[in-house]
């Protein structure tokens, strides 16, 4: 094997659990911020379907 090639694998193979736990760790943060932004999502449409209601059961009036 190459000097360099070798000097390379011997820096970057060491770390490569902690690159990989970063990954898993930024998407595990993303689907959690995807999942509360769904929530409020159905929180808002449901407020508004709320609103709705009241508008026309003031208009009937």
């Amino acid at each position: 094997m190459d000097a360099i090639l070798s000097e390379v694998y011997s820096t970057v193979l060491p770390v490569a659990p902690y690159v990989l736990v970063a990954y898993v760790g930024i998407w595990l943060v993303l689907f959690a911020f995807i999942a509360m932004l769904r929530g409020k999502q159905k929180r808002t449409a449901a407020d508004i379907d709320a609103l709705k209601k009241a508008l026309e059961s003031r208009e009937e009036r």
